[in-house]
């Protein structure tokens, strides 16, 4: 029996507004993402989407400065799935973890691991500020693992993961890294310093869409996970079913892979670019968008300018600024931005400079519209001069 298909009407096709996402994360996906996630699905086993891991495998050791052959793989998450990871399959019941935690990600860090069974201690440092290497020295004792965010996106501050590293690798203990809003923008080096795990998110420094959380580990990771005296606990991460897909092509759980296609474009055109450039590009933006808001009030947040995270430029908000209001009628001119978490809401705004977003256009179109709805005029003009120094 043939089957009448009823006509459906046309619908029309709907047409998006123009958007400029200035937040730190996500960020605006790389024209060459946007096209390969349009192409045609194939299958996670068929041998093109093998043939493209290994490519992935390759470009992320190339980013992260891994050792030479370096595990490397995409997790099917976000880069909360990538923090997740580390603990789940290289913390154990009693454990001694130490988190570095200055901000909301290394709080989240500790969380984390305790709920994996660590003993979790804490090196803090107040808001605004870096960790003191010192003070981890000071704290590290019989520490297995010690666990650190790169740059803190919930204040803007850059740790000095080398300093820590260096402490850590003495002691023995295994160095994990959150690295989401550095690894792609900035310089990171794996082997030199001795990292073990390390992590970001897709949709951060790369500019490609959410949903996959690029991964090292190192061979004494590896090691820690064989040694376990149970099997970790999150199945989905689980080292051995990972390595098995990556290496081996063995079947595991199904990988999004039109988001594998998108990445390995993404990825490409970061690496293609250069990381000393992008690093270059980053600050040259920071500085002009600095410089063309300070006649206002704006004021960098992290008093030190060493500790300062170039990708997430925290600015403290003039007295009298209207934080909600502002970052509302910019919202209606299809500009977002971010402004403070927990207890920084209200004071800091915070830029997202990862990416595409870190060019001139995005934030032409900031200075122009907050020229009008702050009456600043001359805004947009300081903010080319600057661009010119």
């Amino acid at each position: 029996m043939k089957l009448l298909e009823t006509p459906r009407p046309s619908q029309p096709q709907t047409e998006y507004p123009e958007h400029t996402l200035l937040t730190p994360g996500p960020t605006p996906i790389h024209p060459r993402a946007m096209k390969a996630l349009t192409r045609p699905m194939l299958g996670h086993m068929d041998e093109e989407v093998f043939k493209l891991n290994r490519a992935i495998q390759a470009d992320l050791r190339e980013m992260y400065g891994t050792a030479p052959g370096a595990f490397t793989a995409l997790l099917a998450g976000t880069g909360s799935l990538g923090m997740e990871a580390g603990f789940a399959n290289l913390v154990e019941q009693g454990d001694e973890v130490l988190i570095c935690a200055n901000g909301s990600f290394g709080r989240r860090m500790a969380e984390m691991a305790a709920r994996y069974g660590a003993n979790v201690r804490l090196v803090t440092a107040p808001l605004g500020e870096a960790i003191n290497p010192s003070d981890v020295a000071d704290q590290l004792g019989d520490a297995q693992m010690v666990a650190v965010v790169h740059g803190e996106t919930s204040t803007g501050v850059l740790n000095p993961v080398p300093e820590i590293a260096e402490i850590v690798r003495r002691s023995g203990a295994l160095l994990t890294v959150d690295a989401v809003t550095t690894a792609g923008m900035e310089p990171f080096e794996m082997q030199a310093w001795g990292v073990d795990y390390v992590y970001t998110g897709a949709q951060k420094c790369l500019s490609a869409p959410p949903g996959l959380a690029p991964v090292a580990i190192s061979e004494r990771a590896f090691a820690r996970f064989a040694a376990r005296r149970q099997p970790t606990p999150l199945w989905y991460c689980d080292f051995e079913g990972l390595r098995g897909y990556w290496l081996e092509q063995t079947y595991h759980h199904t990988v999004p892979v039109n988001l594998h296609f998108a990445f390995a474009e993404a990825l490409r055109a970061a690496l293609e670019e250069g990381l000393p450039e992008r690093a270059a590009r980053v600050r040259m933006m920071g500085a002009a968008i600095t410089t063309a808001l300070a006649p206002l009030g704006f004021s960098p947040y992290v008093r030190r300018e060493q500790d300062r995270l170039p990708t997430v430029l925290a600015l403290r908000l003039p007295e009298g600024l209207d934080d909600a209001a502002v970052r509302k009628e910019l919202r209606k001119r299809e500009i977002s931005i971010t402004g403070g978490l927990g207890p920084t809401a209200g004071l800091i705004w915070r830029l997202g400079l990862m990416g595409e977003a870190a060019r001139p256009a995005p934030y032409r179109m900031l200075m122009s519209a907050l020229e009008d709805i702050l009456n600043a005029p001359g805004l947009v003009k300081r903010f080319e001069a600057a661009l010119e120094r």
